[in-house]
C-alpha cells in the first residue's frame, strides 16, 4: 500500500471503534482477545439505544483523505492519532453533558458534512448540533432491503451474510483487531450501518500497522491486504463523510461543554419511624408554671413519624438551594400531662402532622472555596452555620435525646431567617459568624416583631483543629426573647433554666466550649461545657446563671463497618445562681444515654437506644425517668 492509504483514514477513533462492537458478534461467540486493542478514554456518557451492556471500545486512528491505490503498490505507515470521542455502538455519537436529545426525530435529519465545511463550527446553531448527534443513531436504518445485490456498496446496511462482513470476520479472528464484550461475544444479531462497519475496517488497518511497525510483516498476508483494499473501496465514501461530521461535532460540542451548565434539582428524601415508651412519674414541682400532681407512668408506648422531602438545586455546580417539605407526629414528652419536664424530650418531637415548608435556605462559596455564605428565609438553624463538633448532632442518625445532640447554650436558640458566614483561614483555623431571627417573627412586620425586634440570635465561633483527629471550638451567642416566647436553654434542662423569669422578655449571653478527639479508628472522646447569663428585660431586673455540661464517647465501626455506638453522660442546664434564691434549682439531674446504630444498607438504619434522667427537673422529689426508643431511618 502507498503512503496515501493511511491518510485515507482520518476519523475520530472513538466513533469508529465503539460503534462496531455490538453488531459484529453475529458469526460466533468469540472470546475477548489479548491482541492489544487500545481502549478509548470515556470523556462523556452516551445513552444506550438497545442494550445496557458496555462494549469494550477500541482506539482507532485514521488519516485525512480517502484514496485507493493498486494492490501492488500498497504500503502502510504509522497512522496519525486524533482526539478521542466516546460513542455508543448502536446509536452513534452520544450527546455530551448539557445537550438534550431533540423531541422530534424528524427534525434531526441533516445532510452529510462537507469536507471543506468542517472548520466552520461557529456558523451552526446549538439546535443543529443536537440534530447531528441524533443523526448518527439512525444513519442507514429503516431503509428497505434490496432483493438482489451484487456489491456491498449497493446495501444501505451491511448484513452479517454480506461478503464484507465475512471478510472482516476473518481479519478479526486472525489479528484480534477488535475486542468484544466481556462475555466473549460481539452481539452481532442485528444489522449495522455502513458508517459503523467502516469503523471495523479501520480497526483492522490499525492492527496491521502495529504488526508492521513491530517488524512482523510476515504475519500480514497478501490475501489479507487484498481484503482490506476491497473493504476500503466499498466504504471510501462513508469514511470521508464521517471525517467531516466528527470534526464539526467535536468543535461544536466542545464549545457547548465549555459554556453551558445545566441547572439541576435533585430530590432527597428521609423518613423516620419513631417507636418509644417512657417509665416514671410526672414532675411534681414546676417553679415557673403549674405544680403537677404526682402520677405513676403517665406515658404509653407510641409510634410516631417524620417525613422530609429535600429539593436540592444548584445553579453553578458549587452552590445549593435547599427547599424542604416536612410532616411529623411524635409526642413531646415534656408536656404537662406527660413527664412535665424538658429533660424528657427526644431528639425529634412535635405534632404538626400537616405538610409544611420546613427549610428554605441558600448557600454559596467564595474566596476560592475558603468561605461559605448561608442565607435563610425559613428553618436555617444555628448548627447549620456553626460547627457542633460532636458526632451525634443529627437527629435522625445521632443522639436520641434533645439534650444529647449538642451544647444547648450554643446551638439551641431563636433561628430560622438570617445570614451566616463561614471562613477557613487555614486547614486548622476557622471562624463562623451569623445573625438569625425566629422565622415566625422575621416575616411579621408588626410592632415588636420583624428581623430585629422579635426573638433573635447573634453568634460568633472560632474552631481550631491542631491535628486531623482533634478539634476544639469556642463560641459566643447573644439572644433576645420577647414576652411570652422565652426558652433560654432551647427546650432542654429544667423549667427554671428555660424560663428563669417566667414569660417576661429576657436576654442571654452564652459561652460554650466543645471538643472532639478521634483517639483511634473505633473510639472518640468529646464533650462540652456551656454557661448562660440571663437578664430580665420586662417586669423586673433580675439575673440568673445557668450551667450545663456533657461527656461524649463514640465507638464508630465498633462491630462492623458503618456501625456507631454512643454513650453520653451530662448535666442538663441548671440554674446555679438567681437573684431570687427560691428560683434556683436545688438539686442536680444527671442525664445518661446510650444507643447503637445498625445500618442495614446505605439507605436504611435502625437505632435502638435509651436514656435515664435522675432527679428530673433538678428536683430529688421526682422519680427517675426512663425513656426507650427504636428509631428506623430511611434515606433515598
Amino acid at each position: 500500500m502507498s503512503k496515501i492509504l493511511l491518510k485515507a483514514w482520518l476519523l475520530s477513533p472513538a466513533v469508529l471503534g465503539a460503534s462496531l462492537v455490538a453488531p459484529i458478534a453475529a458469526f460466533a461467540e468469540l472470546p475477548v482477545t489479548e491482541a492489544q486493542p487500545t481502549a478509548i478514554a470515556a470523556a462523556t456518557e452516551a445513552p444506550q439505544a438497545e442494550t445496557a451492556l458496555e462494549p469494550t471500545q477500541t482506539e482507532l486512528k485514521i488519516s485525512e483523505q480517502v484514496s485507493v491505490t493498486p494492490l501492488d503498490t500498497l504500503t502502510l505507515t504509522q497512522p496519525q492519532q486524533l482526539a478521542q470521542v466516546p460513542v455508543n455502538p448502536h446509536a452513534g455519537v452520544g450527546p455530551s453533558r448539557g445537550i438534550e436529545t431533540p423531541a422530534n426525530p424528524a427534525n434531526s435529519e441533516i445532510p452529510l458534512a462537507d469536507l471543506d465545511a468542517a472548520p466552520q463550527a461557529d456558523a451552526v446553531s446549538n439546535a443543529e448540533v443536537m440534530q447531528q448527534l441524533n443523526q448518527y443513531g439512525r444513519e442507514g436504518r429503516g431503509n428497505k432491503r434490496q432483493a438482489q445485490v451484487t456489491s456491498v456498496s449497493q446495501l444501505s446496511d451491511v448484513e452479517p451474510t454480506a461478503w464484507a462482513f465475512q471478510a472482516l470476520q476473518s481479519l478479526v479472528e486472525r489479528y484480534g483487531c477488535i475486542a468484544g464484550y466481556p462475555d466473549g461475544t460481539f452481539k452481532g444479531n442485528r444489522a449495522l450501518t455502513r458508517f459503523e462497519f467502516a469503523a471495523g475496517v479501520n480497526a483492522c488497518l490499525e492492527r496491521i500497522n502495529e504488526l508492521i511497525d513491530a517488524s512482523t510483516k510476515d504475519l500480514v498476508t497478501r490475501e489479507d491486504l487484498a481484503k482490506l483494499q476491497r473493504l476500503m473501496e466499498e466504504f471510501a465514501a462513508e469514511l470521508a463523510s464521517l471525517r467531516g461530521r466528527v470534526a464539526v461535532l467535536e468543535a461544536r460540542t466542545g464549545e457547548l461543554e465549555a459554556n453551558q451548565f445545566s441547572t439541576t434539582t435533585k430530590l432527597r428524601g428521609e423518613a423516620v419511624f419513631w417507636l418509644g415508651e417512657g417509665e416514671g412519674n410526672r414532675a411534681t414541682r414546676n417553679v415557673v408554671g403549674q405544680f403537677a400532681d404526682d402520677s405513676d407512668d403517665p406515658t404509653q408506648a407510641y409510634l410516631g413519624y417524620r417525613a422530609r422531602l429535600n429539593f436540592d438545586t444548584s445553579f453553578t455546580g458549587q452552590d445549593l438551594l435547599r427547599t424542604r417539605l416536612q410532616a411529623q407526629s411524635i409526642p413531646t414528652l415534656s408536656d404537662y400531662d406527660l413527664f412535665n419536664t424538658p429533660m424528657a424530650r427526644t431528639a425529634i418531637d412535635g405534632n404538626p402532622s400537616n405538610v409544611t415548608l420546613d427549610l428554605l435556605a441558600y448557600r454559596f462559596p467564595f474566596s476560592e472555596g475558603k468561605g461559605l455564605v448561608w442565607i435563610g428565609a425559613k428553618g436555617l438553624a444555628l448548627d447549620d452555620i456553626q460547627d457542633v463538633l460532636t458526632p451525634f448532632g443529627d437527629d435522625a442518625s445521632g443522639a436520641i435525646s434533645r439534650f444529647g445532640r449538642f451544647n444547648p447554650t450554643s446551638f439551641q436558640g431563636p433561628a430560622g431567617a438570617g445570614m451566616g458566614v463561614e471562613y477557613a483561614f487555614s486547614h486548622s483555623f476557622k471562624a463562623n459568624i451569623g445573625y438569625l431571627a425566629d422565622d415566625v417573627f422575621a416575616s411579621d412586620a408588626r410592632q415588636g416583631r420583624g428581623m430585629f425586634n422579635g426573638n433573635y440570635s447573634a453568634m460568633a465561633q472560632l474552631v481550631f483543629a491542631p491535628m486531623s483527629n482533634l478539634a476544639l471550638s469556642l463560641d459566643y451567642n447573644h439572644r433576645y426573647f420577647s414576652n411570652d416566647n422565652v426558652y433560654v436553654t432551647g427546650g432542654t434542662g429544667s423549667w427554671g433554666a428555660n424560663k428563669p423569669f417566667g414569660e417576661n422578655a429576657t436576654t442571654s449571653e452564652n459561652l460554650g466550649f466543645q471538643m472532639n478527639w478521634r483517639v483511634a479508628r473505633s473510639f472518640s472522646i468529646g464533650g462540652w461545657v456551656g454557661a448562660t447569663w440571663a437578664d430580665q428585660k420586662r417586669g423586673g431586673n433580675a439575673d440568673a446563671t445557668i450551667i450545663n455540661w456533657a461527656a461524649v464517647l463514640g465507638f464508630p465501626d465498633l462491630l462492623r463497618e458503618g456501625d456507631t455506638a454512643g454513650l453520653i453522660v451530662g448535666m442538663p442546664p441548671k440554674i446555679t445562681s438567681h437573684d431570687i434564691s427560691a428560683l434556683e434549682d436545688e438539686d442536680t439531674s444527671i442525664h445518661i444515654e446510650g444507643f447503637y446504630r445498625f445500618p442495614f444498607s446505605e439507605y436504611i438504619a435502625v437505632t435502638p437506644g435509651f436514656y435515664v434522667v435522675t432527679n428530673p427537673d433538678h428536683n430529688d422529689n421526682n422519680d427517675t425517668i426512663f425513656v426507650g426508643t427504636l428509631r428506623t431511618t430511611f434515606r433515598f
